[in-house]
């Protein structure tokens, strides 16, 4: 039976999906539960955002070189020691003891996991030929939508639930199930360890070099007021004069550990700079909303995850209706579609207040939701499927990187505009709460008056007025710099959207040989 009439292994991908679908979820799943994290760690709030960025940084490093390891132990052992190596960072993450701990602990997780997703990307063209490959493309695509978005949601319950430690010991049982599935399974190329000896060391520690301290810079540049900061101006210059090492190294070796060549291919150029703007908007959205249902409306993490669980159900939805679409429409007027639907909700999201909850957010995150895989899915098929198969392992570790590098450059950029357009915002609103202010004062004394039952007297009535106040203008001010980050999101699709039609069709091939992979 020929690879083109040959039936899909299902099983094998579908063991495979599950792995990339946890180590994907596992980004998202602490958001809505950061401050819980926070507290039980005693930590400053200024360092829980890393639980995050650590997972990420770990991933994005890590990621590009799944490729070359998949050709050193094959993507049989190499998945399997993934899941493993994911299994145990997860109950060492459970058992951290302080934020310190969390962090390498995290780190670790995302570094063992990461190769559990490009190794799914590069498997789908093995085990899925010709048309069928619309399939493959909406379930990776999907995946890459729907884990994220669900985070925030499991991540809630679990906490509310149980506790913040289980957010990391749910994933002991299928990282060990997958753990030992995967070498029964999976048989798609062999192992050749003779690589280690020729492997480009020098490009694998100036790229992790080049993306770690550039990822440094990215969150803590806010914190630090950016350049006016020693340590941050130099670790600009590291990870600037890193990358373009990296860069010329990998152009002048003979068998760089990531295929930076291929970007010579357009579509392969176009659609990994779109899966770097949908990095963005998925993993900058999904930091966003929890964050202003926690510190503006005040929401536990159960709550968070109710309010953002309609984005997951439209991510739901919308993938079978890819697949009907997909065999029927140019894939490039699909992803404009689910791009073009992206930036709309961005545009809604945009109109927040402080008053917003689940009833107003369920139109912008139902935008967002449902043309995810749209944005998603037809970029494998139109990036990775225009490649030849002998390139795609190199490459996919690119291709994907840049997903996860377009999140942490997107959370990292929206940090600094809520931290610099508060502080804008609410200075802008204190100069109009002056004397002058009828409103203002009528306010003011109404609060005062409630205060005024306080033993301390009408001196501590106003004082506590004041500071009401202060609460009410600093809340205002920060809803406004959570729209103009929406903004910012929005004006990145209006972009992709635009770059789109830059991509020619491809069609994918009736038969693909195994060899490659």
């Amino acid at each position: 039976m020929s690879d083109a009439t040959r039936p899909p292994s299902i099983l094998p991908f579908a063991v495979m999906c599950c792995g990339m679908f946890i180590a994907l979820l596992d980004i998202q799943i602490v958001a809505s539960s950061l401050q819980d994290i926070g507290g039980g760690l005693s930590a400053a709030q200024d360092e829980i955002s890393w639980v995050q960025t650590a997972y990420l940084i770990a991933e994005i490093v890590m990621i590009p070189l799944s490729g070359w390891l998949t050709r050193v132990f094959s993507t049989r052992w190499l998945f399997t020691a993934s899941a493993a190596g994911f299994t145990v960072a997860s109950m060492l993450c459970g058992l951290a003891w302080n934020i310190q701990s969390m962090i390498v602990f995290r780190g670790l997780q995302g570094l063992l996991g990461a190769s559990m997703i490009p190794t799914v990307f590069t498997s789908s063209f093995h085990y899925f030929q010709g048309s069928r490959r619309v399939y493959s493309a909406a379930v990776v695509g999907g995946i890459a939508s729907i884990a994220p978005t669900l985070g925030p949601v499991i991540g809630g319950y679990i906490t509310d639930s149980l506790d913040w430690h289980w957010l990391f010991y749910v994933n002991l049982l299928p990282g060990a199930a997958i753990a030992l599935a995967i070498p029964f399974l999976v048989r798609i190329d062999e192992p050749d360890i003779k690589l280690l000896r020729g492997a480009d060391y020098l490009g694998i520690g100036l790229m992790a070099l080049g993306l770690g301290t550039l990822e440094y810079v990215l969150e803590e540049g806010t914190r630090w007021n950016w350049f006016s900061d020693a340590k941050i101006r130099d670790s600009a210059w590291v990870a600037g004069a890193a990358l373009g090492a990296f860069v010329v190294r990998s152009l002048m070796v003979a068998n760089p550990v990531v295929d930076l060549r291929a970007l010579s291919n357009r579509n392969f150029a176009l659609g990994c700079l779109l899966s770097f703007i949908t990095g963005i908007g998925i993993f900058t959205t999904i930091y966003l909303t929890p964050l202003f249902l926690g510190y503006v409306r005040g929401y536990s993490a159960w709550q968070t995850g109710v309010a953002v669980f309609s984005t997951g159900v439209a991510t739901l939805v919308g993938t079978p209706c890819y697949i009907l679409l997909a065999r029927r429409f140019d894939p490039r007027w699909l992803m404009m579609f689910g791009l073009a639907c992206f930036g709309v909700a961005m545009w809604r999201f945009s109109f927040i207040t402080s008053s917003w909850s689940g009833a107003e957010l369920l139109v912008p995150q139902l935008l967002r939701g449902f043309p995810q895989v749209f944005a998603v899915a037809p970029s494998v098929n139109l990036g990775l499927g225009s490649l030849p198969p002998e390139r795609l392992k190199y490459a996919s570790g690119l291709f994907n990187m840049m997903r996860n590098l377009g999140g942490a450059v997107g959370i990292a950029v929206s940090a600094a505009i809520i931290n610099d357009q508060t502080n804008a915002h609410f200075q802008t609103i204190a100069a109009n709460l002056t004397p002058a202010n009828g409103a203002m004062t009528r306010t003011l004394h109404a609060i005062a008056d409630r205060y005024a039952v306080l033993p301390a007297g009408p001196a501590a009535a106003d004082q506590a007025a004041l500071h009401r106040l202060w609460g009410l203008a600093y809340r205002e001010a920060s809803t406004l710099a959570y729209a103009d980050a929406f903004r910012a999101v929005m004006v990145a699709f209006i972009v992709a959207t635009l770059l789109v039609p830059l991509m020619r069709k491809v069609i994918a091939p009736k038969a693909a040989s195994a060899a490659g992979h």
